[in-house]
C-alpha cells in the first residue's frame, strides 16, 4: 500500500492498520488472502486509491456461519467480566490510535475532521456503553403457583448476528452493533459497504483482534448486494441489524421474515425542521444549514425540510441563504472547508437531478444548485411544496428546501405529511410550544431548539413508519435487540404427575 499512497505511510506504520496484515485479504478471526477477488477502495475528494480488500463470495459467508456458532458456544459461557474488559481494551486501543483512524475516516468517507472526531468518539462510546450492559440484571424472578419450584426469566444470547452497515458513518454505524451484540455473547458476522470496507470492516477487526477477541467470533465479509443477501438468508443467522436506505431496507426485511430471523432496520428520513414566528431565526438559520449541510447533507437524520412559518420565512431564507453561500467547499483532508465531497458520481447526478427537477417545478433557487467534480455546492431551495422532488424524496445531498407554513398547526400538518418518521426539531421562543409541536411530531426522535442531527449510545435511536421497523439501537435498548427470553423453573424436588 506504500506504492499506491506514500501520505498513509504514517498510518501504515502504526502497527494496527498495518496494510500487510489486511490488504488483499478476508476476515475470519486471521486473515486469509482472498480468493473471490478483490475491492478497491478510492478517496471521494480525489479518486485516489486508498486500498484493496479481499472479496467475499456467498459461499464464503454460508461458510462464516459454522464458525461463529462454534466460536459463540464458548464466548457465551464467558465470564462478563472477561468480557467487558475486552470491550474495554478495544475502546482503549482505539484512544491510542485515534489520529490514525480519524485521518482513515476523512480519507475514506469525504468527512470532515470534525465529523471524524465525532464519529471516533460515539464509536468509543459505544465499547464503553456496551461493557456497562454486563452490570444490569440480566432477567426476573417471576410468581410461581408453586412454593417449591422457582420461576425464572432470563436474557440469553442470539447466536450469530449479521450486520449490515452503509458508507456515511462506517465506523460508528457498525461498532453500535458488533460492540452490544458481543458483549451480550453473540458472535457477528460484518457486512460494510463495499465503498467504505476499511472504517467500516478492517478497523472493527483489527482492533478486536488486538483486544484479544476468540477467533471466529467476528468475521468480515465484503461484497455487494449478493453477499449481503447471503448473510439475510443464511441458516444459523438469528438477526440481521441494516443500517442504510428504505429501499433496500424493505428488501432486507421481506428475506428476513421470510427466513423467520429477527430483523432492526434503521432506514432513511425526511426530518422536519420547524421554525415557528417566535424563533431566533439567526439562531434557527445557524441550526438549519447544520442540519442540513453538515457531512454534505450524507446522514440519514439531516433536516430533510426546513417548515418556516410565513411571517418569519424572508428573514429564515436570507440568513440560510447566506450562510450557504460563505460555507467553503472542497477536500477537508488537505483543505479547511465546511463541505466536502459526495460519496460518488451517482449519488452526485442523483442530488442534482432532484434540485434541477424540483426548480422546474416552480421552486426558487437561492443558492448553490451547481457541483464541480464531486462537490456540490451547498444547496437552499424556497417555495417547495408538497408533490416536489425535493419535498417527497431523502436528497442525502447538501440541500435545503423550504416549505412555507400558515401557521403552528400547519407547520405539525406538514411535519407528518411523510412516510418517514425518523427525527425532527422545532425552534421556538416558548417552551410550551415547543413541547406541543414535539409531542405532535411523529418521529423516533425530537429535540426542541436544536436541530435534527443528534446520536449518543445512551439513547433509544431508531425512526418510526418508513424510517424504520421500531427497533432501536441504544444501551437503553440493547438488551431487547442483541438477547432473547427463556424461561426456567427450578424444582426443590421431583414433580410427579397422575401419568
Amino acid at each position: 500500500m506504500d506504492q499506491l499512497n506514500p501520505t498513509f505511510a504514517k498510518l501504515d506504520a502504526s502497527g494496527l492498520l498495518a496494510a500487510s496484515t489486511w490488504t488483499d485479504k478476508t476476515f475470519d478471526g486471521a486473515w486469509h488472502d482472498a480468493s473471490n477477488g478483490r475491492i478497491e477502495v478510492a478517496e471521494p475528494a480525489t479518486g485516489t486509491l486508498l486500498g484493496t480488500v479481499g472479496a467475499s463470495s456467498p459461499a464464503a459467508v454460508l461458510a462464516a456461519v459454522p464458525v461463529a456458532q462454534q466460536a459463540q458456544r464458548a464466548w457465551a459461557a464467558t465470564s462478563t467480566d472477561e468480557r467487558a474488559a475486552l470491550l474495554r481494551r478495544a475502546a482503549a486501543l482505539m484512544e491510542e490510535h485515534r489520529d490514525t483512524l480519524v485521518e482513515w475516516i476523512i480519507r475514506e468517507t469525504g468527512g470532515l475532521p470534525g465529523k471524524a472526531q465525532t464519529e471516533m468518539a460515539g464509536t468509543i462510546g459505544e465499547l464503553y456503553h456496551s461493557a456497562a450492559l454486563l452490570i444490569e440484571p440480566q432477567g426476573h424472578v417471576l410468581p410461581s403457583h408453586d412454593p417449591d419450584r422457582m420461576s425464572l426469566a432470563r436474557r440469553v444470547p442470539l447466536g450469530v448476528v449479521g450486520v449490515i452497515t452503509p458508507w456515511n458513518f462506517p465506523l460508528l454505524l457498525g461498532m453500535r452493533s458488533v460492540a452490544p451484540a458481543l458483549a451480550l455473547g453473540n458472535a457477528v458476522i460484518l457486512k460494510p459497504d463495499p465503498q467504505t470496507p476499511i472504517t467500516g470492516g478492517v478497523v472493527l477487526a483489527r482492533v478486536f483482534e488486538a483486544a484479544g477477541l476468540p477467533a471466529g467470533l467476528l468475521q468480515v465479509v465484503n461484497g455487494a448486494a449478493d453477499v449481503g443477501e447471503a448473510l439475510v438468508t443464511a441458516p444459523g443467522v438469528r438477526l440481521i441489524t441494516f443500517t442504510g436506505s428504505t429501499a433496500v431496507g424493505r428488501r432486507v426485511g421481506e428475506l428476513a421474515g421470510r427466513h423467520l430471523k429477527k430483523v432492526s432496520l434503521e432506514l432513511g428520513g425526511k426530518s422536519p425542521f420547524i421554525v415557528l414566528d417566535d424563533a431566533d431565526i439567526d439562531a434557527a438559520a445557524s441550526a438549519g444549514a447544520w442540519g442540513s449541510f453538515l457531512h454534505q447533507g450524507q446522514i440519514c437524520m439531516a433536516s430533510g425540510r426546513h417548515i418556516v412559518v410565513r411571517s418569519v420565512v424572508d428573514a429564515y431564507l436570507e440568513s440560510l441563504s447566506q450562510r450557504a453561500a460563505r460555507l467553503p467547499v472542497g477536500d477537508p483532508f488537505r483543505q479547511e472547508v465546511a463541505i466536502g465531497p459526495i460519496i460518488n458520481r451517482k449519488q452526485i447526478a442523483r442530488v442534482h437531478e432532484l434540485v434541477t427537477q424540483t426548480v422546474s417545478a416552480g421552486a426558487s433557487l437561492l443558492a448553490g444548485g451547481n457541483f464541480e467534480g464531486p462537490y456540490y455546492r451547498p444547496t437552499v431551495l424556497a417555495n417547495v411544496r408538497p408533490g416536489m422532488p425535493a419535498y417527497d424524496h431523502e436528497i442525502f445531498g447538501p440541500v435545503a428546501p423550504v416549505i412555507v407554513a400558515d401557521d403552528e398547526e400547519h407547520a405539525i400538518a406538514l411535519a407528518n405529511d411523510t412516510d418517514y418518521g425518523l427525527s425532527g426539531a422545532v425552534y421556538t421562543a416558548s417552551l410550551d410550544r415547543g413541547l406541543r409541536v414535539a409531542r405532535a411530531i411523529r418521529s423516533g426522535m425530537v429535540h426542541i431548539n436544536d436541530q435534527t442531527i443528534s446520536d449518543l449510545p445512551g439513547i433509544p435511536m431508531g425512526g418510526m413508519g418508513a424510517s424504520g421497523n421500531g427497533s432501536r439501537f441504544g444501551s437503553t435498548t440493547n438488551w431487547d435487540e442483541f438477547t432473547e427470553w427463556q424461561w426456567m423453573t427450578l424444582g426443590t424436588k421431583p414433580a410427579r404427575y397422575p401419568f
